[in-house]
């Protein structure tokens, strides 16, 4: 699957990823990998992952959401969602609904993964 089949209908959730995209760029190039489910982003392994909630979920959802995984919990009041699926490793779930959310935090954020991917 393309990227521009993973996003067919979705032209926000295509912005949003855009600019994720972009920011990842700017600091150090890597890989995507597209599935049926999910984008991820690849250094020597994923560090971030992207999602449509409109593909599984009904109702008012999110565009987009932005995953990670650290070994830590983080404090910030912006995630959905944290859970740990094993112990050590913290899935964050951050909802994004417009370019403005992709901010500095979201940055500092996915320079963390790419450098200590869990």
């Amino acid at each position: 699957m393309t990227v521009d089949e993973y996003f067919n209908g979705h032209d926000l959730s295509r912005q949003l990823f855009d600019a994720l995209y972009d920011m990842v760029h700017e600091i150090n190039p890597v890989e995507i990998r597209v599935t049926k489910s999910q984008i991820s982003f690849r250094r020597h392994k994923a560090f971030a992952w992207v999602w449509i909630p409109a593909k599984y979920l009904l109702g008012k959802v999110a565009p987009l959401v932005l995953t990670f995984v650290f070994h830590h919990v983080d404090a910030s009041p912006r995630w959905k969602e944290i859970v740990e699926p094993s112990p050590g490793h913290f899935t964050h779930h951050l909802e994004l609904y417009s370019i403005n959310d992709i901010d500095d935090q979201v940055h500092d954020w996915l320079r963390e993964a790419w450098t200590n991917p869990a």
